[in-house]
């Protein structure tokens, strides 16, 4: 037996099994480039699902986090630390917000978000405000009030009773008005639903919630957890529709691949949750935030939101050509910057694909029933998209693959 294969049956017997992962042990990275433990090498087009905005083993990051670490690495929240106070002005400046709050994953940035749009209305003696708005098909969380914000079924399955969240059809502007109360605190949306199939919103659909929002006293919060820090051409999604949330959840690519997430906000949200209100332990500890800090500052110095737009239109038409090749496997696919989808057929086995993608050296993860998602890091080459593109194309020739040819 060699290592991997020893290795792979220990984790099975003492992993908790609530992943179906791959059957090989992923060990050295570079760039969009990672290999497993019998040396094979896989094109990493997934990126830890929009995680390693500047890919794997940037000298950069890895010199940032290796200095911090010798220098200082946790000393809880009683306290500042100077690579989180730069990371919060740098954020600022970037978003356009006045305020960051500092957690450890999205699924906290989310919920953070809820709770701070139930306390601003409490703080304003206007507690009956405690209902959320989301939408059908979304996906924001496994903790229980996130979870009880996902508008997908399957994820919240056996945690019920959950927090009040109305749910309706994303992209339903009239749905949100008729759903729209005294009780209801705020809209929370994802500019593009990622986990539900790389679905954008409607063209118009982020501004009228921004008025729906405004005319009924409500809250917008903007889940960009997994299309920001510059992953679709802007530093934010929303900014493709001018469009300004009041809270926006932020985590993913913002720390490369190091655990983080933030939440911002303007100066009016500032005084709503007060010492004691809300905590985390290891939020914006010093070496997360300095990790962060390197991810915007190499962000900001190699053009790398520009880039982003640049590659994705590559990638956009490089797909659109693919789809054109196999009409009867491939539906439709849609992005924007480097967040795209393929959608394929109902007839073609997803699972299946992947494997074969997988076999073939090509990394790809699953968004929605039936999409492939591309999100590789904001690094990625043209060349490596184009051979990401080919490998897809190959798996999708074998015969094996294709029920209705």
């Amino acid at each position: 037996m060699t290592e991997q294969s020893t290795l792979l049956s220990l984790a099975q017997r003492h992993l908790y099994p609530n992943y179906q992962q791959s059957p090989f042990i992923l060990c050295r990275g570079q760039g969009s480039q990672i290999w497993d433990m019998d040396g094979k090498r896989y094109l990493d087009l997934c990126a830890g699902i929009a995680v390693n905005t500047l890919g794997h083993a940037h000298p950069r990051l890895v010199s940032a986090i290796c200095e911090q670490a010798g220098q200082l690495m946790h000393v809880s929240n009683y306290f500042y630390n100077e690579p989180n106070v730069k990371l919060a002005i740098r954020l600022c400046e970037l978003s356009g917000y006045s305020r960051a709050f500092f957690c450890n994953s999205g699924t906290e940035a989310v919920e953070m978000s809820l709770k701070l749009a139930r306390r601003h209305f409490t703080s304003k003696k206007d507690s009956a405000r405690f209902r959320i708005i989301a939408f059908e098909n979304s996906f924001h969380g496994r903790t229980l009030g996130a979870l009880a914000a996902t508008g997908q079924a399957k994820y919240r399955d056996g945690f019920g009773p959950l927090l009040g969240v109305t749910h309706v059809p994303y992209g339903d502007a009239q749905a949100v008005r008729s759903n729209m109360a005294p009780d209801v605190a705020a809209i929370l949306v994802e500019p593009i639903q990622g986990e539900g199939g790389i679905i954008a919103a409607p063209e118009g659909f982020l501004q009228e919630l921004r008025r729906i929002a405004d005319e009924h006293g409500a809250l917008l919060i903007a889940d960009e957890v997994q299309t920001g820090i510059g992953r679709t051409g802007l530093f934010l999604a929303c900014g493709h529709s001018n469009v300004e949330p009041d809270i926006v959840a932020l985590a993913k690519g913002l720390g490369g691949g190091f655990p983080i997430g933030a939440v911002l906000c303007n100066e009016s949200l500032s005084a709503d949750l007060p010492p004691g209100s809300h905590g985390t332990t290891f939020g914006g500890n010093a070496l997360a935030s300095r990790a962060a800090l390197t991810v915007l500052d190499v962000l900001v110095e190699d053009d790398l939101i520009a880039a982003a737009r640049v590659k994705g239109e590559r990638l956009g038409r490089l797909l659109a050509e693919l789809n054109l090749k196999f009409p009867k496997q491939i539906v439709a696919s849609r992005g924007r910057g480097l967040l795209w989808a393929v959608e394929l057929d109902p007839s073609v086995d997803v699972s299946k694909v992947l494997e074969h993608c997988k076999n073939a050296g090509l990394l790809l993860t699953r968004a929605g029933s039936h999409a492939l998602r591309f999100s590789p890091s904001l690094t990625v080459s043209q060349s490596e998209l184009e051979e990401g593109v080919q490998l897809l194309a190959e798996v999708l020739k074998a015969e094996a693959l294709c029920v209705i040819c």
